[in-house]
């Protein structure tokens, strides 16, 4: 059996592999796989967490995170090809025009 801090450890590597990639990435796209990726290592997290105590409520949790998070991805790309479309660029420096 896996100890519970090994997953903790691998979420925590996870999330913060996803924090370098918003942070450092400059194309929408990119920004966008990175903020998925966090979302992931909490999701890993917390189904850990509920693996650990017997509690399937931390399960429960990460479905809806996971309906969230399709909701998410729905939206997003859809506003990025819109902007892709009308400035022909996802570069974020870019995008940061559009403020008004």
């Amino acid at each position: 059996m896996v100890p519970t801090t090994f997953y903790l450890g691998l979420s925590g590597i996870l999330f913060a592999l996803g924090m370098i990639g918003v942070l450092t990435r400059r194309t929408a796209i990119m920004v966008f796989l990175s903020v998925e990726l966090m979302l992931n290592a909490a999701n890993l997290a917390l189904v850990a967490f509920a693996r650990s105590w017997g509690d399937p409520t931390g399960q429960t949790a990460v479905f809806i995170v996971m309906t969230l998070a399709a909701a998410e991805v729905a939206i997003g790309l859809a506003i990025i090809v819109a902007i892709f479309r009308k400035r022909e660029t996802t570069n974020v420096d870019d995008l940061a025009a559009l403020k008004g």
